[in-house]
Parts: C-alpha cells; sequence; structure tokens
C-alpha cells in the first residue's frame, strides 16, 4: 500500500493493514457491489454528521478509500471491514463508485479493523469509545500499552476511558444520553453517591468545576465523626441527601451544639438561606 494511503487511514488501521495481504493500488467498485459490514459493532450512524460527509462528498468526492475483502456469501461481492461511515455518505451522494483498498482478513481480523476504526473516530460518544477498547482488550488480547499505541492517545486516557464502564448503570445512562458530559462522569468513578451527585448535576447545570467542588463535599471527614451517636450520623445523611450539602451536627451531652452547613458559591449559600426562611 502506498504511504499516502497508509497515513490517510490512521495509525491504528494502518498497522492492521501491514498485518494483512493487500492490493498493491486503489481500486473503485460500484457501490452495488459492496456489502455492509455483518459483524459491524457500530449500529447508529448520527444522521446529522452522516449528511455533512454527504454534502462533503459531492463536493470533493470520497478521499480516503474503504478498505473491503471479498464476500464469504457471495463472491461478486465485497464486505466492508472499514469505512461503512463513507459508504453510506456515498450513495446519499448519489455517487456510483468508491475508492476501496482490498484485503484478506478473517471474520475476527475484521472485526478488529471495525472497532480500531470506530475508536479513532471524533463523534463518538465516551461509552462507545470505553466499550471499544475494553473489546479490544477482551477479545482481541490487547494490554492498555497496544491499544495507546495504536490509538494515538495516552495510557492515562485510555485507563480513565475503561473507568467510566465503573460507574453505575443509572449513571451510564445519563452519559449515553448525553444528560452529563465526560468531564463530570470522570469525576463520579469510585463514588458511592454517584448517581446522587450526577442528578444533582443535571438539576443544578454544574460545570465540571463546580462539580468537583461539590463533590470535595462529601470527601471531608471530621476525625471526630466516628465517635458521635448513630442517630446523629443517620441524621447528618438525611440532610446531605436531601439537600445536597455536607451538614455537621455537634450535639453535646446537654443536648446542646451547633449545626453547619458547607458551600461552594453563594448560590449554594442562597439555597440554605431559602430552605430556612420558607420553612420558619
Amino acid at each position: 500500500m502506498n504511504s499516502k494511503i497508509k497515513k490517510g487511514l490512521g495509525r491504528g488501521l494502518s498497522s492492521l493493514i501491514g498485518e494483512t495481504k493487500v492490493e498493491d493500488k486503489t481500486n473503485k467498485l460500484p457501490l452495488i457491489d459492496i456489502l455492509p459490514n455483518k459483524n459491524q459493532p457500530r449500529k447508529n450512524f448520527d444522521e446529522v454528521n452522516l449528511n455533512e460527509l454527504s454534502n462533503s462528498i459531492k463536493e470533493r468526492g470520497v478521499i480516503q478509500p474503504i478498505i473491503v475483502r471479498k464476500s464469504n456469501s457471495n463472491n461478486s461481492k465485497y464486505e466492508i471491514i472499514a469505512g461503512e461511515r463513507r459508504w453510506l455518505a456515498a450513495q446519499k451522494a448519489g455517487l456510483h463508485e468508491i475508492p476501496v483498498v482490498v484485503t484478506e482478513a478473517d471474520d475476527l481480523k475484521s472485526l478488529e479493523f471495525a472497532i480500531v476504526e470506530n475508536v479513532q473516530r471524533n463523534d463518538l460518544n465516551p461509552l462507545e469509545e470505553a466499550l471499544g477498547y475494553k473489546k479490544l482488550i477482551d477479545d482481541f488480547s490487547y494490554d492498555q500499552e497496544k491499544v495507546s499505541k495504536f490509538i494515538g492517545k495516552s495510557r492515562s486516557y485510555i485507563a480513565n476511558s475503561l473507568r467510566l464502564l465503573t460507574l453505575p448503570q443509572e449513571v451510564i445512562e445519563l452519559i449515553k444520553n448525553k444528560k452529563i458530559s465526560a468531564g463530570h462522569a470522570k469525576i463520579l468513578v469510585g463514588l458511592e453517591n454517584a448517581e446522587f451527585i450526577a442528578n444533582k448535576v443535571i438539576e443544578r447545570k454544574l460545570s465540571v468545576r463546580q462539580t468537583e467542588n461539590f463533590v470535595k463535599l462529601f470527601k471531608k471527614k471530621p476525625v471526630y465523626k466516628s465517635l458521635k451517636d448513630p442517630n446523629i450520623l443517620s441524621l447528618e445523611k438525611d440532610i446531605i441527601e436531601k439537600i445536597g450539602l455536607n451538614v455537621i451536627i455537634k450535639n453535646k451531652k446537654n443536648n446542646k451544639g451547633s449545626i453547619s452547613f458547607d458551600y461552594a458559591d453563594l448560590n449554594q449559600l442562597n439555597k440554605i438561606i431559602d430552605i430556612i426562611k420558607s420553612n420558619y
């Protein structure tokens, strides 16, 4: 494969191409002779992005060839290994043929191609990206170092991406539905009250920085807390979960004491004042 094509395919795909037998040149094939990849791990293609690509193809044509192999079910057809989005957009643009690189790959290698291509895309949501990395590790014996080199991301980036998959399912659904961003989600990893905080992020429209400050309130653990009466601890927990602010209750033996609220900004202070005013 010439160096121009290889460069256009991206680091991971060009490495995989190097492991397989390919034809010496880029060919053009009729769109009707090309079949979608039956193992394509990505089922949904964003319609807006697809239309944008289609408009670009109308103006400039398909710049980067798609990767195909001979179809196992129909010898006169070719199956897409990587580039299904370009193939779909080319159809929308009214093209009759598309540039291709023909390679040999079994079903397993074809799936690996498709996953690597997907995780190199910029429009994946963070969960699709993390699931792609996990599949490479679980099904193809990659380690985080190999994923890092193939995709062109740092190892810490890959590790942080994979950590998103440890979040509760309720929070994962919020990420899928774009209710919270990947930046918010990374702050919630490992927290017992991740779902509660995620909902507060949505309710209060907190930025990532505000979310970091909000989470810090829950991580403050006074040394004396373990010596408190269980009833006081339970009351503190109930109030924290109710209003979303850290609360400390100090109760003396004569049942005199104080209650304090931690707030991160004036909005939270005003909320405390409003709660008091509306109830007393």
